[in-house]
């Protein structure tokens, strides 16, 4: 058969035709193509679809940005959420949705706008000015070129305009403004009487069958997660220090080459008369100059006491002149080479020659002196050692570094043999999960719960290699994971231990605990609730017994210990008639509030005012801007289609 093909082809190509062609008819060319490479829709925005291409797109860009802050506390599983994907995904939808709304209104930028809004770009500008070649270079570190990227800026602007004049013409009436100002201000005097749960604890108990009945109904609130118990090496700088001597000769060599660390070296105090010349002076500007610079080293020399009063009237540095000339304590490689040279030649009070720099001619003086001080070698012994040691360290850490890599992967159903080669402990915890680390009590047995190494355990790098299937379920080796500069870890799973509802016998006690407490608070508040149904029934007089000092509170000062509820509560309850009172539900059982006096708030200032007007014109902008977009949905017939549910819900881009 295989021959009837290789030799009839031009009959073979014949019949392939007549069976390929009339299927065009049936599906269209497009839908042929359409299904050899079909790409998912997930919205549909007028005749426009957002694909599933474009959502796993702009889905890894948002976890790349957040990768770049977050750096190695970067955990994909804490950020990547369905409720993150899902605002991305109506992100998306908005987007399509204004553009639309640009291009059926003709919205467009000009090329002065395009031009200003490039200017005005920070990375762009240099000393504060647009900078062309700095623009190219940026464009071109991103892979752009300055035609793509205005054309899409020019695009990104336009679809602005859509939504710009609706924020920027937001606004308010200023009563609202004042209004708000007022309830912000107002303070309220008031006492309170606090019904705490552990007053209760004595009046409530539980029994053997309520423990059983809250197992049974709540078992699933129980579950430990699956864990990993895991065996694991660091190595760090005190790991590649191990063993690290450090003798004396090698202290004093270092001593000797680094005196300079050590102490002070020696500066001297210097005032100088300048006279400038200006880049570009011609030769005769120069010569002019240095004969003035002469003559003034001349006078100065001739009476060195009045050096201040020359530099005053003759000197033109106008930074240094008013003070007489002077520089200050000068230390080495702190000026230009010349002057700097000729006042560490001088001594206290000699006065120099003509000193020529780029600025013009020196005429300087040493005022005072301060010798160097440095310290002694016993003085610095430990800290020399120390430094030696770390060096070295450092050296010992990359070799090992490299050593750890290779070791772990040349056996890799084990951590020992890399251990034992480069003098490192193994180590061990239990308790990790794939969302963190459980308590010591929920670790289970065997090893001990992260400890000391928790935050190394901890870090979604190490989170992700443990629960990779070749090191939970091959029981390999991981590869280094470098989590800091200095600190790098590897690891392989012991044991792992399924996700299980603990036997009631492991958690009778902590659920015993648990109810009491809850039956505690609910005694709290029910007291509480009595006793404010009484006090709302009592007529007006002294606090009752058990309210503590009188305080003054508002919204904008709560004071330091009541709680957030309990401040709604006051200021909310209505205050006709006083005393009133208002009971608050906490977590740790009830608190009334009794109500004694009311202030209103000050006059607002003008300032004050203006501010919040603005605060709420912006607010409610942005509240406007969205309806809008809700409006344009409608508009464009935004339909949601059945894949955006399955992409939001995806566990990673691109399924």
């Amino acid at each position: 058969m295989f021959d009837f093909i290789r030799n009839h082809q031009r009959w073979m190509q014949f019949i392939l035709l007549l069976l390929i062609v009339p299927s065009f008819a049936f599906v269209g060319i497009q839908g042929f193509s359409g299904f050899l490479s079909h790409e998912a829709d997930l919205a549909t925005v007028g005749k426009q679809a957002v694909t599933q291409q474009e959502f796993d797109q702009a889905r890894r860009n948002q976890l790349e940005q957040y990768r770049s802050m977050l750096g190695g506390q970067f955990d994909a599983a804490a950020i990547d959420t369905p409720a993150l994907r899902e605002r991305l995904f109506n992100q998306l939808v908005d987007r399509r949705v204004v553009a639309q709304a640009a291009a059926d209104g003709r919205l467009s930028v000009s090329d002065e706008a395009l031009r200003r809004t490039i200017a005005s770009i920070p990375s762009v500008q240099d000393d504060g000015r647009f900078s062309p070649d700095k623009y190219r270079e940026v464009l071109a570190s991103q892979g752009m070129t300055p035609a793509s990227f205005e054309a899409g800026l020019r695009r990104d602007l336009a679809v602005a305009r859509v939504l710009e004049p609706i924020g920027q013409s937001a606004g308010v009436p200023g009563e609202v403004g004042r209004s708000l100002l007022a309830a912000l201000g107002e303070t309220r005097t008031v006492r309170t009487r606090a019904f705490p749960a552990a007053d209760y604890r004595g009046q409530v108990q539980v029994s053997d069958a309520d423990i059983q009945a809250w197992y049974d109904a709540h078992k699933a609130s129980l579950e430990i997660p699956e864990q990993a118990q895991a065996e694991y090496v660091v190595l760090d700088e005190a790991a590649a220090s191990r063993g690290i001597e450090v003798g004396d000769d090698e202290i004093a060599r270092y001593y000797e080459q680094n005196k300079a660390r050590y102490g002070q070296p020696e500066r001297r105090r210097a005032s100088h008369i300048l006279i400038a010349v200006p880049p570009g002076a011609d030769a005769a500007a120069r010569e002019a100059a240095r004969t003035k610079a002469e003559e003034l080293a001349r006078q100065a020399a001739a009476d060195p006491s009045g050096f201040a009063e020359l530099a005053k009237s003759q000197s033109q540095d106008p930074g240094s002149a008013p003070g007489g000339g002077d520089l200050g304590w000068i230390s080495p490689n702190m000026l230009v080479p010349p002057v700097e040279k000729a006042i560490f030649s001088l001594q206290k009070g000699q006065v120099s020659g003509v000193v020529q720099s780029d600025f013009g001619y020196h005429v300087v003086t040493v005022t005072d002196i301060q010798p160097a001080d440095v310290k002694p070698l016993e003085s610095v012994r430990g800290e020399i050692r120390d430094e030696i040691r770390k060096q070295m360290a450092t050296e010992r850490y990359a070799d090992m570094a490299t050593k750890l890599t290779d070791l772990v992967y040349d056996q890799r159903d084990s951590l020992q043999p890399a251990a034992d080669a480069l003098g490192l402990t193994i180590r061990k915890a239990a308790g990790i999960t794939r969302d963190g680390l459980l308590d010591a009590d929920d670790a289970g047995p065997g090893a001990a719960a992260a400890g000391p190494d928790a935050e190394l355990l901890n870090d979604p790098r190490v989170r992700q290699a443990l629960f990779s299937s070749e090191v939970l379920r091959d029981r390999q080796n991981s590869g280094v994971i470098e989590l800091t500069p200095g600190t790098m870890l590897a690891l392989r799973a012991a044991a792992v231990e399924p996700a299980h509802v603990p036997p009631l016998d492991a958690v009778r006690d902590k659920l015993r605990e648990r109810l009491l407490a809850e039956r505690a608070v609910q005694a709290a508040r029910q007291a509480g609730a009595e006793q404010l149904a009484a006090l709302e029934k009592s007529p007006p007089g002294e606090a009752p017994e058990g309210f503590g000092e009188p305080r003054r509170v508002s919204r904008q000062q709560p004071g330091d210990d009541m709680p957030r509820a309990e401040l709604d509560a006051v200021m909310r309850a209505s205050a006709a008639a006083l005393p009133a009172y208002v009971g608050v539900e906490h977590e740790d059982g009830y608190a009334i509030a009794r109500i004694e006096k009311v202030e209103p708030a000050s006059e607002p200032d003008a300032q004050d005012l203006a501010q919040l007007q603005a605060q709420l014109a912006n607010a409610w902008g942005q509240a406007e801007e969205q309806a809008v977009v809700q409006m344009l949905r409608q508009r464009y017939d935004v339909k949601i289609l059945p894949e955006a549910a399955r992409a939001i819900q995806a566990e990673s881009a691109g399924q």
